[in-house]
């Protein structure tokens, strides 16, 4: 059953992606492995996390946070700030009969200030530095709930830069592993919210993009 969903929501984003770009990968074959593959990669780093919701941003075709709720079972939110791509989202919700799922077409930051600590978990896949994710999360996590960041190639002074302002958002590195996934690599790492901000958080919309802490 959970095979046939998988497909099904795989065969309406190539169906979807004919009149609307909600994914550059377009065949058959590569969306089974960077699409499916990939996102069911953060499965155990889910699980890992305390019961309860878990929002994925950024959420784009519904990856990794469509295949998440259905092997899960959790509820889950899928966060995207282009209200094109969350009605294609609710359209898919519909046909796969996912009761689980619902969305929120908006930005993170105004996420976090109308449902501050209500999820338990926080998936971001290839979004944005893992510095960024550790702020826009930071305010949207309960405290033990964890951000999932599905990353490529990571760079020292990007994990460097990250420890750094995990300790400003109250976050910690808690998980970190690789994965084959074709000829491409993937790593996942896991922050844990451990304490309060040291600052007021969420900040104003864009200002993580703009002026990264």
């Amino acid at each position: 059953m959970h095979d046939e969903l998988l497909e099904k929501h795989l065969s309406l984003v190539i169906e979807a992606n004919k009149t609307t770009n909600i994914t550059r990968i377009s065949s058959w074959e590569d969306g089974m492995l960077l699409h499916v593959k990939d996102s069911l990669l953060g499965l155990d780093a889910l699980n890992a996390c305390p019961a309860g919701r878990y929002a994925d941003i950024g959420t784009g075709a519904g990856y990794p946070g469509i295949p998440l709720a259905i092997e899960s079972g959790r509820e889950a939110l899928l966060v995207d700030s282009v209200a094109k791509k969350v009605q294609i989202l609710d359209g898919f919700i519909s046909e796969l009969g996912l009761q689980n799922v619902s969305t929120y077409a908006g930005r993170i930051e105004d996420l976090g200030r109308e449902r501050p600590g209500q999820f338990t978990a926080i998936t971001a896949r290839a979004l944005s530095k893992i510095s960024i994710l550790l702020e826009l999360a930071s305010p949207l996590l309960q405290r033990g709930g964890r951000l999932i960041c599905y990353k490529a190639r990571v760079e020292q002074e990007e994990l460097d830069h990250a420890r750094v302002v995990a300790k400003q958002v109250g976050m910690e590195l808690v998980d970190d592993k690789t994965f084959e996934l074709g000829e491409n690599c993937r790593r996942i790492l896991s922050y844990e919210k451990v304490a309060k901000p040291k600052l007021k958080l969420p900040r104003r919309t864009g200002l993580a993009q703009k002026k990264p802490l």
